[in-house]
């Protein structure tokens, strides 16, 4: 972790710009091929879950702006992110699940496997951390949504990106994923969320058994 120079930043007039706004978040959708991916999944029996999970985060630690964090007037930048996703339990109660993130795709797994095997055991729904090395991710499996909003505090601020996806789909004989990008804008414009969405189509339309 580093802590940004924000007297001689390039953007330094944009973070106090948006950093005075009420509400300083804006939230991007867009639906993401992920026909690659569904086969891969299908192909190795690996929970397609588990398959876009890895490549969500892996996006987002490739943009630095994605690992930008604001701590009262500071800002830093973690060398990397983890994933903390919502798990679906019992009586249609969800749980928080942390897992840490690793570049190697079979670890990741196994790491998501083990998380989401604890949680389901107890439910835990804490935001109580002074860590926020974190990307917030939820899917809403059962609606192909075109918008998506998160609850987000603002006292303090909290600037953890937020990702959701929605149920898959066909369209003309490929599969798409309703997907949802929601940053502070003090620390990330919409260029940025445009690189995310790039990114992540990249790692879609490249999954093969040479590089995963």
């Amino acid at each position: 972790m580093k802590y940004i120079d924000t007297k001689n930043w390039a953007r330094k007039k944009h973070f106090n710009f948006f950093m005075k706004q009420d509400y300083p978040v804006f939230n991007l959708c867009s639906n993401v091929d992920i026909t690659r991916c569904h086969h891969f999944a299908k192909k190795h029996k690996i929970s397609i879950f588990k398959s876009i999970l890895y490549v969500a985060v892996k996006a987002a630690n490739d943009i630095k702006e994605f690992r930008r964090r604001i701590r009262g007037r500071k800002v830093v930048e973690h060398k990397i992110v983890h994933p903390s996703f919502t798990v679906m339990g019992d009586d249609d109660v969800f749980s928080f699940c942390t897992i840490d993130y690793t570049p190697n795709f079979q670890k990741f797994c196994e790491n998501a496997e083990k998380g989401i095997l604890q949680v389901k055991k107890k439910i835990y729904l804490s935001d109580k951390s002074d860590r926020d090395d974190f990307l917030f991710i939820t899917t809403v499996p059962w609606i192909s949504f075109t918008s998506f909003v998160h609850p987000i505090n603002m006292h303090p601020v909290d600037s953890v990106p937020r990702i959701a996806w929605g149920k898959f789909f066909e369209e003309n004989g490929r599969i798409k994923l309703p997907l949802s990008v929601q940053v502070h804008h003090a620390v990330v414009d919409g260029v940025h969320v445009g690189k995310y969405f790039s990114k992540i189509q990249h790692y879609f339309d490249n999954m093969s058994d040479k590089r995963y």
